[in-house]
């Protein structure tokens, strides 16, 4: 249902808790950056990408497994994460040799226990890869992909609207969005209950591929959304924090901010923050990306009934036959597509679901072109419903099996990732 609501006045408290928890952290980001010891150049089989922080959770959980490899196949990922535009144009700034590159100002890494070191870069470490949500054409510069780099088709990522967790509210139209964040929050003849309070809304910086994908699907321009400026949190967590830290001290309806999909599960799961239901424009009701609340199945994203939803998209430079280049970067990228089976025996595609991606083997529905393009149907070649569902919620219908002769054959059923599938 529509949540634009009748008017009604609310007090609020320029000192909140919110933007106090935000300054708070960017402190920390900041000191953590400049007092970072020098990276490491020891470390086996380096690689050095750059992106949006949207998949930073989903990359550090690949980088542990991959760090705990025996050594002759370990693989060490380093991530700039300062934005997905900003990452990317560094990136393809540096090897055009335009001279307007941006150097990375700090590195994250993983090691095999999972715990995450930020380091401060030489200058001589050369990025080797770029990942958005989004394709340069949402980015503020719209910096076509040059010649010489391919664009490769990474997991379906979300981008969610949340509120906090006590919150009476479920769902938001297109229409409220629009109003909220392209008027400002309780702007006189565009108020819109209970998102009234400025200091309650919290948007992302203009670089970053959730606030690109909203300013798209919900036509604000990208530089006009009207919240302060003390609200604009630099990562995804921390717009889930400065959300929560609001609603908690707080009328918890009145916070309301946009994350990436993984972000807002792992929010969630902390019992801070909910996501809203959305209903898009000529959509007659509201949906979340799963089917419940209480069962991850991402159903009405691979469906293609959740508007907010897009292939992720790895850059890299390419060979004369359009192949990555980089012999490391060729097989992240194909260990993330499923099509090369990675290294002792790890399974990328369960740590993709566990991280809140969605592998491509499970959906149904794609917007290959990226962005907010068509939504086509889809059938991936070797699909994985059953395998995604008995990983993301602890149970499945489809039927397990070891062998295409467990399942109903004669309806064109096969096994695959251990699970009888339609085709």
């Amino acid at each position: 249902m529509s949540v634009i609501a009748n008017e009604r006045t609310l007090n609020y408290r320029p000192g909140s808790a919110a933007v106090a928890t935000l300054v708070g952290l960017a402190a920390v980001t900041l000191s953590s950056v400049a007092s970072a010891a020098p990276c490491p150049t020891n470390l086996p089989n380096p690689i050095y990408g750059a992106g949006g922080s949207a998949v930073t959770a989903t990359l550090g959980a690949v980088a542990t497994a991959l760090a705990g490899l025996p050594e002759n196949e370990r693989v060490t990922l380093f991530y700039w994460d300062p934005g997905a535009c900003k990452g990317y144009e560094a990136f393809v700034e540096k090897d055009t040799g335009s001279g307007l590159a941006t150097a990375p100002a700090y590195f994250k890494y993983w090691d095999a226990a999972g715990n995450l070191t930020q380091c401060e870069p030489s200058g001589a470490e050369e990025l080797s890869f770029a990942h958005m949500g989004n394709t340069p054409a949402l980015c503020p510069a719209k910096r076509p992909l040059p010649a010489g780099f391919g664009r490769f088709s990474a997991p379906i990522q979300t981008v969610n609207i949340i509120t906090h967790a006590a919150s009476q509210y479920d769902s938001i139209s297109a229409e409220a969005f629009y109003h909220v964040y392209g008027f400002g929050p309780g702007a006189a003849g565009h108020s819109v209950a209970p998102w009234t309070v400025p200091e309650a809304v919290f948007a992302r910086a203009t670089n970053s591929f959730v606030h690109q994908m909203l300013a798209a699907a919900f036509k604000v321009p990208a530089t006009a959304f009207k919240v302060p400026a003390s609200n604009l949190p630099s990562t995804n967590p921390q717009t889930v924090q400065g959300v929560f830290a609001w609603g908690s001290s707080n009328d918890p309806s009145q916070s309301l901010g946009y994350v990436s999909g993984s972000a807002a599960d792992q929010g969630a799961d902390d019992g801070q923050i909910k996501t809203l239901a959305v209903q898009y424009f000529d959509q007659t009701c509201g949906y979340l990306p799963d089917s419940s609340r209480t069962r991850k199945d991402k159903l009405n994203v691979r469906n293609g009934q959740y508007a907010l939803f897009t292939p992720g998209q790895f850059y890299a430079k390419v060979d004369g036959a359009g192949a990555v280049a980089n012999a490391q970067v060729k097989k992240l990228v194909h260990w993330f597509d499923g099509s090369l089976a990675a290294p002792g025996g790890l399974d990328i595609v369960k740590i993709i679901i566990q991280s809140g991606d969605v592998p491509l083997c499970a959906m149904h529905a794609n917007r290959p072109d990226g962005d907010l393009n068509p939504i086509v149907s889809y059938a991936p070649t070797n699909p994985c419903n059953g395998y995604f569902e008995s990983i993301a919620t602890g149970s499945t219908s489809l039927a397990a099996c070891t062998a295409d002769s467990q399942c109903k054959t004669a309806a064109g059923e096969k096994c695959r990732y251990g699970f009888c599938e339609l085709y």
